[in-house]
């Protein structure tokens, strides 16, 4: 299933990418897989989706200077939903305002990580300007990902 969901979240991640000038990143939808993927499977299958499935589609897609962070950042971002969203996702059956939180923290969490990142590579000035991008790519993220949970909500991974 790990296995799987890498494989899900790269595809997510490489089927639309719209590129961003200041950093030579791009925009794209791997952020709901990464969603889905934490909370039908855990903190664990969150973690290593998240982060090796992103960096997996950085790699393949030109972006090899990116794949270690995006391994830290979608790693973490997993995490956050894993550990603090699934187990009541799947107890409940169903996606609560406290759910909804935790994908607005960890869709947070990767804006902040990617201008951390963005700003020790290019430096913050230019990093800033991609904000507005990373903060588009999240709240896609997250219209793509609930209504995907709330249908997958009975599955068992």
């Amino acid at each position: 299933m790990t296995a799987l969901f890498c494989a899900l979240v790269a595809i997510a991640t490489m089927v639309i990418k719209v590129p961003t000038v200041a950093t030579q990143g791009y925009i794209n939808i791997g952020d709901a897989m990464v969603f889905i993927a934490a909370m039908l499977g855990g903190p664990k299958i969150g973690l290593i989706a998240g982060g090796v499935g992103s960096a997996m589609a950085d790699l393949l897609s030109g972006y090899a200077a990116w794949a270690p962070w995006t391994l830290a950042i979608k790693a973490i971002e997993g995490l956050i939903v894993g550990m603090y969203a699934c187990k009541s996702y799947r107890d409940t059956q169903k996606l609560k305002s406290k759910e909804v939180v935790v994908l607005v923290i960890a869709a947070a969490w990767m804006v902040i990580g990617y201008y951390i990142a963005g700003g020790i590579m290019k430096g913050f000035a230019v990093s800033l300007v991609e904000v507005p991008a990373n903060i588009i790519q999240a709240v896609g993220s997250l219209i793509i990902a609930i209504p995907l949970l709330i249908a997958l909500r009975k599955i068992k991974v």
